[in-house]
């Protein structure tokens, strides 16, 4: 992407992107769950995922600067309507949890992204505890 802004779904790609690769390891399961997401659910209608790769591109490269998190973490909460912070929440929360294993930098990340987006702690336990739920494996 050239300049630096995000619509509000490349925000919501940018910002499940940055939790998958916040262990340094992008999963093959995140990447599945972050495809799911953009193709099933309706706040991705539209969407063209073509743009999916730019947006990684500038996840990838705002993530090389020493603040490039708090840059990134910045253009997203201007992209999305603040109606919308808690989904940001509960997308991250499914692709941390995609793997059947959250690490103490994807902890951390959410802890982040909590503080950054004003998320309730109540209504982030409750997003924490439904994501716990869909990811589980019998």
């Amino acid at each position: 992407m050239t300049d630096t802004s995000f619509s509000a779904q490349d925000g919501l790609v940018a910002l499940m992107i940055t939790v998958s690769a916040s262990d340094a390891t992008i999963r093959t399961s995140e990447l599945l769950t972050i495809q799911s997401i953009v193709n099933h659910l309706p706040i991705f209608a539209g969407y063209d995922e073509d743009r999916m790769e730019a947006v990684a591109q500038t996840v990838f490269d705002l993530l090389e600067d020493e603040d490039g998190l708090d840059a990134l973490l910045g253009l997203v909460r201007d992209a999305l309507p603040e109606t919308h912070r808690e989904t940001a929440y509960a997308l991250a929360c499914d692709v941390a949890a995609a793997d059947g294993n959250l690490r103490q930098t994807e902890l951390r990340l959410l802890r982040e992204i909590r503080y950054e987006f004003d998320i309730d702690p109540l209504h982030a336990a409750a997003i924490e505890r439904g994501a716990r739920a869909r990811h589980m494996t019998l």
